[in-house]
């Protein structure tokens, strides 16, 4: 690893000792949760803080006894893959009570506890902050009634709360997502995939209904990620006459030969005058207007069930260590804060705010104020509604606008979850648009030799679910044939150009942009979708396809440790796919819970090796049964899977034994994750956009001509924002084998830190606290990021204030650190949360 940068702050220098933590999860539970819980656990006991449980939620904090445990690092292993919450939840009507947050006052001061890690709701949240503001009061009474001494009042005189929310319906304003959303979007799909096959089979109509009673994201997206016919949900209900404008759309799609309908219902679903809308209601009006076989599925509990998905073991594990973290932070004037998650970033931010705009959320939709409701969601949610209306509801010929352009799509590279559903938006936002859509089949290969055909609206029906690539794909580039391919371009017409897919695709834009010297068909808009499951593309921080290979990984790895189950000290050595990228290794490590994962970014040695096994070692004389090792497939040349398998084999005689297993292209198959859908889904109706308005910029004298560096773009994902970036801007970013700077190396101190390693972990960028600002636009619809600074540097808050008046629905803003910090639009445009 590099050397610390004395520039920066490390975790060292933030000590626990002294200091007592204490985690519940309270509400409803979601998956996801108990890998917040392990995070916190040993995060807590690295810094040399004591740690707590509290079983049964605020239930357990009021009884005390039995249900305030301190927690040992062996009591949290192999709880990871477990869905639910291991330490139990309740709803507890006592707390509510002054006597009840009395009573829990005193259990947690006798044990010494001031720092309170809440896994829960908005309700839970606001209980935890009202015992915050409440709790010098509290104590004062606890002296009156003689049960604690009075110094305690000066030694334990502030609480100290963080909360993490943990909510499987998303319905959570100031954070992108919540704990348990992905993993019940995996439940919905996996049953929606599976009724789909029926349903065709016997041409029939489903009625699905989803929980999310305040909330339609669920529904939403899950519509989005499936291609449902019609989708339900609270915030935005149905025009008046809908009942007509559904049965119109249902009986066309019938009739273009399609053999099924899904209609996706939010639990909350109510019409314009706030009547609910029920999935009875749909089936029988399904039935009376068009006689359509029809069945009605209730999935219920199901999507609070099951193993969490990689996504929620990675977003529960970094939020539960910057819970700790913000609790080493805290000082007796810090607001109770929320750990969130924006972009692809941590971030703080004060508990209340967040609870005072979800709250308003449902006023706005008591008062039918239905347009605030979307925006006050976030743009995410707005994107994805917008998204969906444009993908779902076909308009009528006439009124699409001609442009008379050919756009052409096409695959590169090896295949990738989510190619399908990209492709698929892409054809049905160009043709809204007005193009012509062109497919074109195997990548490059089939460019030059002319597999090029125009595809309609109802040829990539059905695509977003599947897996692979239907268009079909080569690692073949262009350069060898750019003649042909520029023969072809001019037989066809192509204006613009729109590949999808993984490094060889950037290898290939960079090939076309330079042979625009040569060649003026190549002087179109061109724009490139990272697919890969390598992760390994410059200019983005993640790519469609990357989610589904990472649950494949971590499903197998819980499935192979489940194998040792009945043998005791057992390693497994597994080899992930990735070429010579370490984000599979990496974050799959962090997702199943891993001991080490050697990549190629971070050259290891033999020293190291026989560390990692002196380690596992000391684990397995303890309780830790069962050790995990990844290692990316072309980490080392020399330190093979055999050879790591060898050596552990070898080391670890007499304690523990090995089993190897290579994953191989499973990695790459299966059908798509929600994830990789819907990202596949978003990004591609993007690019179609900024290529329309690349097409209308460069047409002039009666042709399309771009020749300038940001005519030729990827569209990636950085942080907090997507962003189209000039591709040969970004030929300095990389190698080309793979890229200089990753932000998930951040992830792997973490993932040491949680195996037990003692590792240096820079903390300087970290969460900082934010502030969440609402306005409500009229007329403007464009966020705004500035750079802020301070009075004496130019009026940074005046500019602040400016810009918070300009700025749509939801921005963070820095609470501190004025000239440091950038206000920084939560929701830019572009920005796109992790669903």
């Amino acid at each position: 690893m590099a050397q610390p940068d004395s520039k920066k702050i490390f975790f060292e220098n933030l000590s626990g000792a002294g200091k007592a933590i204490a985690v519940l999860t309270s509400g409803g539970d979601a998956q996801g949760m108990n890998g917040a819980v392990r995070a916190v656990v040993r995060m807590g006991l690295y810094v040399g803080a004591k740690v707590y449980f509290i079983h049964e939620g605020y239930q357990g904090m009021v009884d005390g006894g039995d249900n305030i445990k301190e927690a040992t690092w062996e009591s949290v292993s192999s709880m990871l893959q477990l869905g639910g919450t291991v330490i139990g939840s309740a709803r507890c009507k006592e707390f509510r009570t002054h006597e009840g947050r009395l009573k829990a006052a005193h259990n947690l001061v006798q044990r010494g506890i001031t720092n309170l890690c809440v896994i829960g709701g908005d309700g839970s949240l606001t209980g935890a902050n009202l015992f915050k503001e409440e709790w010098s009061g509290l104590l004062n009474e606890l002296v009156e009634q003689g049960l604690i001494e009075a110094d305690a009042v000066q030694k334990y005189s502030a609480l100290h709360i963080v909360g993490m929310v943990g909510s499987i319906d998303n319905d959570f304003c100031g954070t992108d997502m919540t704990i348990g959303t992905d993993s019940a979007l995996h439940r919905i799909i996996e049953v929606v995939d599976a009724i789909m096959t029926t349903a065709q089979s016997h041409q029939r109509t489903f009625v699905l209904e989803v929980m999310g009673r305040h909330c339609g994201y669920l529904a939403l997206v899950s519509g989005l990620a499936c291609g449902a016919d019609w989708v339900l949900i609270p915030e935005m209900p149905p025009e008046d006459g809908w009942e007509e404008k559904m049965c119109q759309k249902l009986s066309a799609n019938r009739a273009g030969m399609k053999r099924l309908n899904i209609i996706i219902v939010a639990e909350g679903a109510i019409d314009r005058n706030n009547k609910p809308i029920t999935t009875e209601y749909v089936k029988n009006l399904v039935v009376k207007c068009l006689g359509f076989d029809t069945r009605v599925t209730i999935l219920g509990h199901v999507q609070r069930g099951g193993t969490p998905s990689a996504f929620d073991r990675i977003l529960a594990s970094r939020m539960g260590v910057e819970a700790v973290l913000a609790l080493l932070e805290t000082t007796a004037n810090t607001p109770a804060c929320v750990v969130s998650l924006c972009g692809n970033q941590s971030v703080r931010v004060p508990l209340m705010e967040c609870v005072q705009m979800t709250q308003e959320v449902q006023k706005a939709m008591d008062q039918k104020r239905f347009e605030e409701a979307v925006k006050l969601r976030g743009r995410s949610f707005e994107n994805n509604l917008k998204t969906y209306k444009l993908l779902a509801h076909r308009k009528p010929e006439s009124e699409l606008p001609t442009s008379n352009f050919n756009v052409a799509v096409l695959n590169v590279g090896a295949p990738a979850a989510g190619m399908n559903a990209a492709v698929r938006s892409a054809v049905r936002v160009g043709i809204s648009e007005g193009h012509k859509m062109f497919a074109v089949s195997d990548g490059f290969e089939g460019f030059y030799k002319g597999q090029i055909k125009e595809v309609k609206w109802g040829d990539v029906g059905g695509w977003t679910g599947q897996g692979g690539s239907l268009l079909g794909t080569k690692r073949t580039l262009p350069a060898k044939h750019v003649e042909k391919i520029a023969e072809q371009m001019r037989k066809h017409n192509i204006n613009a150009l729109l590949i999808i897919g993984g490094f060889e695709a950037f290898e290939s834009l960079l090939q076309l942009y330079e042979a625009r010297a040569n060649y003026e068909e190549f002087c179109i808009p061109m724009c490139m979708l990272p697919a890969t499951i390598s992760n390994n593309v410059p200019g983005t921080d993640l790519s469609i396809g990357a989610d589904t290979a990472l649950n494949a990984i971590v499903e197998t790895c819980d499935r192979i440790k489940q194998s040792a189950s009945g043998t005791k000290r057992r390693v497994f050595i597994i080899e992930t796919m990735g070429g010579y990228c370490g984000y599979l290794a990496t974050v799959g490590g962090l997702a199943s819970g891993a001991d080490a994962a050697y990549i190629y970014e971070e050259p290891f040695d033999i020293k190291e090796l026989q560390a990692n096994v002196e380690h596992l070692t000391e684990k397995m004389k303890t309780s830790i049964q069962r050790g995990l090792v990844l290692r990316n497939e072309n980490c080392n040349e020399n330190y093979t899977t055999d050879f790591i398998y060898q050596l552990y084999s070898e080391e670890g005689r007499g304690v523990f034994d090995c089993r190897k297993n290579v994953l191989g292209h499973m990695q790459q198959g299966g059908a798509p994750s929600p994830f990789d859908r819907n990202f596949g889904t978003k990004i591609s109706a993007k690019a179609m956009q900024w290529v329309s308005k690349k097409l209308v910029e460069t047409f002039r004298q009666g042709r399309v001509f771009a020749n300038t560096e940001d005519s030729c773009c990827l569209l990636g994902m950085r942080r907090r924002t997507l962003v189209f970036q000039p591709v040969v801007q970004l030929k300095d970013e990389t190698d080309f084998v793979i890229p200089k700077e990753q932000w998930w190396l951040k992830l792997r101190p973490l993932m040491k830190i949680l195996a037990k390693y003692k590792t240096s972990y820079d903390v300087s960028d970290s969460g900082q606290l934010e502030h969440v600002v609402h306005n409500r636009p009229k007329d403007s619809d464009a966020s705004v990021a500035i750079k802020c600074r301070d009075g004496r540097h130019g009026g940074g808050k005046q500019k602040l204030l400016k810009a918070l008046c300009a700025a749509p629905t939801m921005i963070y803003v820095t609470a501190s650190r004025w000239r440091q910090r950038t206000v920084r639009s939560a929701l830019c445009p572009g920005s796109l949360s992790p669903l």
